[in-house]
């Protein structure tokens, strides 16, 4: 297993959660190491996603203390995106990566999101940070947001290394969500 110094082929294995009466397409860059471990998004406890889209609603997800509560919460987490009609996945499906560093993505290659924008009707794509969107516009922008009522926006990353952005301030940008759910 390649060092987490140097960069190393990832291919994106976890599934996209989505169903038909998605509304929202909300994407990240490509998993972290410890999202991959964990086979589901936004698993490293620093990243606050799983904290900030549920205060979004008002509500909020418990974190999980050990495997089987993991599991659970990935359940939990699963059922949340799927109850407001929202899709999450990541724009890459392969990459060279170095651990979870975005600035290091070299060789980039697209998931194909064909089959949710034919059966799910998107409204809107969010995608979490400047590099998924950078990505985003770069690779999958003029195939997909025709098919959208607008195009893609980007929201500031939840990641902890996006230190600048306060949990407050995170929220109020990805309230932004909620006027395409209506």
């Amino acid at each position: 297993m390649p060092s987490a110094n140097n960069k190393s082929q990832v291919i994106h294995k976890i599934p996209p959660v989505w169903n038909e009466r998605s509304r929202v397409l909300i994407l990240g860059t490509m998993p972290s190491p410890k999202s991959r471990a964990a086979g589901f998004f936004y698993m490293h406890p620093q990243n606050r996603f799983w904290r900030v889209l549920p205060a979004v609603f008002g509500e909020a997800l418990r974190l999980p203390n050990n495997a089987a509560d993991a599991e659970a919460a990935k359940n939990e987490r699963r059922q949340f995106l799927l109850d407001h009609k929202i899709a999450l996945w990541d724009v890459l499906a392969s990459c060279d990566i170095q651990g979870a560093a975005d600035s290091s993505i070299k060789n980039a290659v697209p998931n194909d999101f064909s089959e949710i924008f034919r059966k799910a009707k998107i409204r809107r794509v969010f995608c979490a940070g400047q590099t998924a969107f950078k990505l985003w516009q770069k690779h999958c922008a003029a195939l997909y947001e025709p098919l959208c009522q607008q195009g893609a926006a980007c929201l500031p990353s939840p990641s902890p290394a996006n230190a600048a952005w306060s949990f407050d301030r995170l929220l109020a940008e990805w309230k932004i969500i909620l006027e395409w759910l209506e």
